[in-house]
């Protein structure tokens, strides 16, 4: 479980994208239904664009300059990052006009934003872990203020779902789990913003698959379309009628080399897959996106760091690898050549 900012109490890490207006497109109110996506184009991230310029353009040119021009999300996962986010904001400002609070500063600039990365999900799953125990009570105060201060009229969030809720929330209960994420929804008194999940953030599960690969083992919920139908229903019984994106920057090669399904870092064999889309053949399934910038480390494989985490030096895992968040050149790389549909 990740450490709480103190200050930064309202949230650990928040993934963030914007949007632009199409052309004669004048609103920028997410409205409390329908697909916050429609109508709008996603904002191309600077920051990972100056990535790829500066690391993948000299040996990449063609393929590297397609992949910098994809929509993604900027994380949000310290306190300097969130002083930069105004940044951003000013800067769609100004594209859309050449057609306190940053978010309210630049209440003209429609956002959406993924709320606590694989943090919810261990509320469910690994409160046997006495770290996460003893946050329990905390992190849900936490995020109910996260979610209660980001609850407006530009703004579309969602709560994300976890690595592996498809298969923890059925090996444990999926009941319990749909409670606690429709207990965030209903404790913040309901937030119009606060539309609902986004899973398979940083990972690499399929949407649709044909079979299911090994490491699954067996799960009727193999895929990320099967996970989204089947949890959907849990949700509204428990008073949440929440929809879905899902993350489709890193399941583009089915099946991929990890061993199990818990295998969550610089996995080798991966690829990018569709493009950032609200054309998604599901009623309950809002949009693809691309939550995690294709390139940017899981975690390091240094041994001797404090942060070292052994799924980061298993045989089928890239390496050398620096720490999260930091530019890996050869991950680039294997995104791009594998990608599928390929650019």
């Amino acid at each position: 479980m990740r450490t709480i900012f103190s200050i930064i109490p309202l949230l650990t890490s928040t993934v963030a994208a914007v949007a632009i207006p199409s052309a004669g497109k004048a609103t920028v109110t997410a409205a409390a239904s329908g697909n916050p996506f429609s109508g709008y184009q996603l904002y191309v991230n600077p920051y990972n664009a100056s990535e790829v310029s500066a690391s993948a353009l000299p040996t990449m040119t063609g393929t590297a300059s397609k992949a910098a021009e994809v929509p993604s999300f900027y994380w949000l996962d310290t306190a300097y990052k969130v002083s930069t986010m105004g940044d951003y904001l000013c800067d769609i400002q100004a594209q859309n006009a050449a057609g306190a609070d940053p978010l309210v500063k630049y209440s003209d600039v429609h956002t959406i934003l993924v709320v606590e990365p694989d943090s919810l999900a261990n509320l469910v799953t690994n409160l046997a872990v006495s770290k996460c125990a003893n946050a329990h009570d905390a992190y849900l105060e936490c995020t109910n203020y996260a979610v209660t201060q980001l609850n407006l009229e530009n703004v579309a969030m969602y709560l994300d779902a976890g690595r592996l809720l498809p298969f923890l929330v059925f090996l444990f209960n999926g009941n319990e789990a749909a409670q606690l994420y429709a207990d965030v929804y209903k404790n913040a008194s309901q937030p119009a913003s606060l539309r609902g999940l986004a899973t398979n953030v940083a990972n690499y599960n399929g949407w649709s698959l044909s079979s299911c690969p090994s490491y699954t083992s067996g799960n009727s919920n193999c895929d990320e379309k099967r996970f989204v139908n089947a949890f959907a229903p849990l949700l509204r019984n428990a008073g949440w009628d929440a929809h879905f994106i899902t993350d489709t920057g890193r399941n583009g090669v089915q099946s991929t080399q990890q061993n199990a399904w818990g295998d969550w870092c610089n996995v080798k064999g991966t690829g990018v897959s569709v493009r950032p889309t609200t054309d998604t053949g599901d009623d309950l399934q809002k949009a693809f996106v691309w939550a995690k910038p294709g390139g940017e480390s899981d975690g390091t494989s240094d041994t001797s760091a404090t942060r070292y985490d052994a799924h980061c030096g298993y045989s089928y895992v890239i390496q050398p690898a620096p720490e999260a968040g930091n530019w890996v050149q050869a991950y680039f790389e294997q995104l791009v050549v594998n990608a599928n549909p390929s650019f």
